[in-house]
């Protein structure tokens, strides 16, 4: 087809090609959902090899949360600017290129760095993905489909992250983890390349590149800041302290910057509603200590347990069916609770979770212990993330549909980072070592959990047509 042709047609490609270009998508979405979780069940094996402890091992799994959360919105817009198409190249090769390096990386920090660029890949290639998706498919039944196989695609990938990290990494080793997605996006980029229409002539329109340095560097500085805090005299005093004023003062400027920006990453007239700032907050506090959890049952099952990275995966597989089932069935009930029960149901089985981790670490239980906090957690993502994102897009206008998901996303996986930082950073730390680890990371977790269900309680929205979700 020439390349003009998608916009000539009135974007409507053959069937058979839409089809095909969603296939690849969906491969795409899926290795980058997976790159979230697949590493958990890899992260004893990546410190044992580098010499790093369970504190500087947060880096592995924020260094591409925070840089995915944080470009994820400058992402959606650039490709609305300079085209999906070469932004969705651009962003599927730097993420590619990053998993090589991260599978071949000689050092920590090397890994560390190849993290960081996955999650810019991931943040410039998946709003264009979507964005791909959406104009390969007219509106009306084919675009529902479509959108629900890019869903389900998303939800299979990080809940099947948990038991393929452990499969890889015994049989093949922890390097293979990344390297394992490498031939996939070389097929992504030729599919790209071959079968999804070329661009129409960029548009000059500003951009607010400070605006997304600054919200990521934010998050960055905080954990930098919260990981040499924790470190037995391995950095002057003065770093931790000077790294956390710089990640308020990014905070600041960034406020600063979306006031004055002539096209804001984040429109202000989008925090005056009040039930969608509640829920992006409520959001960011629940995901932390889910992220938290996460790392936790890898930590007790390998570390505590230890366990093989194998039998460490097929333990998480409750979990991960869980969550499945899960996303099947609370949707269903938005529609007779509404938003705020369903995020307040989440927030309490996730703090059940939290204690139960805290207990069976106290009582150095088997593995078999930890399934009932595995079950909890599904529960509390399945019932917690589904109330808050309906409360996140709750009455948008059309044009601001998609700025308020992308803020939603970026909180949850903003949140999810610094969680983890900050009470797993903390749990860890040497300064706690005659308190247990697990105890003291999941107490945090639940005052976490506490402001999440102080603030969730104040969401007001009403109950949700069932016929309309």
């Amino acid at each position: 087809m020439p390349s003009g042709i998608l916009s000539s047609r009135a974007d409507s490609p053959s069937p058979a090609r839409a089809w095909l270009v969603l296939c690849c998508m969906a491969m795409l979405q899926f290795l980058i959902a997976v790159d979230v979780t697949v590493v958990n069940v890899a992260l004893p094996s990546i410190g044992a090899d580098f010499g790093a402890d369970g504190r500087r091992l947060t880096w592995v799994i924020v260094g591409y949360t925070i840089t995915g959360g944080g470009l994820l919105m400058f992402g959606g817009r650039l490709g609305d600017v300079a085209g999906r198409r070469r932004v969705l190249l651009v962003g599927t090769f730097l993420f590619g290129a990053a998993s090589l390096l991260a599978g071949l990386a000689p050092s920590f920090p090397l890994l560390v760095a190849a993290r960081l660029l996955q999650g810019a890949g991931e943040a410039l290639a998946l709003p264009a993905a979507m964005a791909v998706i959406v104009l390969m498919f007219p509106e009306g039944p084919r675009r529902t489909r479509a959108l629900s196989v890019w869903a389900a695609v998303a939800s299979c990938g990080l809940v099947l992250g948990f038991v393929l990290s452990g499969v890889i990494t015994e049989l093949l080793g922890w390097r293979w983890v990344f390297l394992v997605a490498v031939p996939f996006i070389l097929v992504v980029l030729g599919a790209v390349v071959s079968l999804v229409p070329a661009d129409p002539p960029a548009v000059r329109t500003p951009l607010d590149l400070p605006g997304a340095l600054l919200l990521t560097a934010a998050p960055l500085l905080f954990t930098f800041g919260i990981v040499q805090a924790g470190e037995d005299g391995g950095s002057p005093a003065w770093l931790p302290p000077a790294a956390l004023a710089g990640a308020v003062l990014a905070a600041a400027g960034f406020v600063a910057v979306e006031r004055r920006a002539a096209d804001p990453l984040v429109p202000l007239r989008l925090l005056r509603s009040r039930p969608r700032v509640l829920a992006n907050l409520a959001t960011a506090l629940l995901s932390a200590a889910l992220s938290t959890s996460f790392l936790l049952f890898t930590y007790y099952l390998q570390d505590r347990l230890e366990l093989s990275p194998l039998r460490a995966g097929l333990t998480l597989v409750p979990l991960a069916v869980a969550l499945i089932a899960a996303s099947v069935f609370v949707p269903r009930l938005l529609g007779r609770w509404g938003a705020r029960a369903c995020a307040l149901t989440g927030i309490g089985f996730t703090a059940l979770a939290m204690a139960a981790i805290a207990l069976t670490a106290h009582l150095e239980a088997g593995a078999l212990a930890m399934i009932p906090a595995m079950l909890l957690i599904a529960a509390g993502m399945g019932f917690g993330i589904v109330g808050l994102q309906y409360a996140a897009v709750s009455a948008v206008t059309e044009s601001d549909a998609g700025i308020a998901s992308g803020v939603q996303r970026a909180a949850d996986q903003l949140g999810g980072s610094t969680g983890v930082t900050l009470y797993v950073g903390i749990g860890f730390a040497p300064a706690l070592a005659g308190t247990g680890p697990f105890q003291a990371s999941s107490l945090l977790a639940l005052a976490g959990l506490a402001a999440a269900a102080l603030v969730a309680w104040r969401i007001s929205l009403p109950i949700a047509d069932p016929a309309r979700d």
